[in-house]
């Protein structure tokens, strides 16, 4: 692979993998197209992964040396040979979207992988919000991803959350049961009747300081922004989800950690328990035992 970043100037019209094959020396059709799924080549400095794109003269082609996949941004939690859970930061997306293609936590692990062996894969199993920290898992192969999602709400056991909800009132413990659906706005509310999907959120309350209350908050249904929606439909924003009406942002994100998804691994039948720590914020926020009796 590249060793340093070069730009090569295109004097011909032709499509992106023509030109790459016929300038970068010594590299495979597949090589190439390698290059271009991590997102190392650019087009008039913008990003490129399709291999068909169409090129005309005066545009210039840049290709980028691979970035070193010793290290993640972040941490992983668990790796065997056929999946690899990952600590998301808040903030990050967990796949692309139609604005941010390329800073994502898939994009991010299938470059680790990939500077070990190039022809590793990731497939999405789950996914969690932008704002959410905490655990997401990744399939390294097609079969573990369609095992995993087709039996996913029979194979999960726990699926945990840690929240900091606005206001002293929330009441020790509940369960919310009703039908989400999205607005027009990619807002999600309950709606009425039948109609919508059906969402269960159980929770119980850890700790309360300072007119916040920690809690443990589990799902029965993985819905979007399911969470979200209960608490602030109780009266109880997630803090710092300015979208769901949260008056205050103690944290700078929003405060909600994926600390726990606990699964049957279907290659051998056994429990498999991914934990993810308490962000700092959590913790100062809420210091002592409150994280033992999650």
């Amino acid at each position: 692979m590249t060793k340093k970043e070069i730009t090569y100037p295109v004097e011909a019209p032709g499509t992106l993998l023509e030109f790459l094959l016929a300038h970068v020396s010594g590299q495979s059709r597949n090589s190439v197209k390698h290059l271009l799924s991590r997102g190392q080549v650019l087009v008039d400095n913008r990003p490129q992964t399709r291999f068909d794109r169409a090129l005309t003269p005066g545009q210039t082609v840049t290709v980028l040396p691979q970035a070193k996949g010793a290290a993640l941004p972040f941490p992983v939690l668990y790796e065997d040979d056929g999946l690899i859970a990952i600590q998301k930061p808040a903030g990050l997306l967990s796949v692309a979207t139609e604005t941010e293609k390329y800073r994502t936590a898939y994009r991010m692990v299938t470059d680790y992988l990939r500077a070990r062996d190039p022809r590793a894969r990731i497939f999405i199993v789950h996914r969690l919000d932008r704002d959410t920290s905490g655990v997401l898992l990744f399939a390294k192969n097609e079969e573990l991803k369609h095992q995993l999602q087709d039996r996913w709400n029979a194979l999960v056991k726990k699926r945990g959350y840690w929240a900091v909800a606005e206001g002293a009132g929330l009441p020790d413990s509940g369960v919310c049961r009703t039908q989400l659906q999205e607005n027009r706005v990619h807002r999600v509310y309950s709606a009425r009747g039948d109609d919508g999907k059906e969402a269960v959120t159980r929770y119980h309350v850890l700790a309360r300081r300072n007119e916040y209350a920690l809690a443990n908050v589990e799902l029965e249904t993985g819905r979007k922004n399911q969470i979200r929606a209960h608490l602030s439909e109780l009266g109880h924003p997630v803090a710092g989800d300015k979208k769901y009406g949260a008056a205050s942002d103690p944290m700078g994100r929003l405060a909600l950690h994926a600390y726990v998804l606990s699964l049957t691994d279907p290659r051998n039948g056994k429990l498999l328990t991914l934990s993810s720590p308490p962000p700092e914020w959590f913790r100062r926020m809420f210091p002592g035992r409150a994280w033992k009796n999650a």
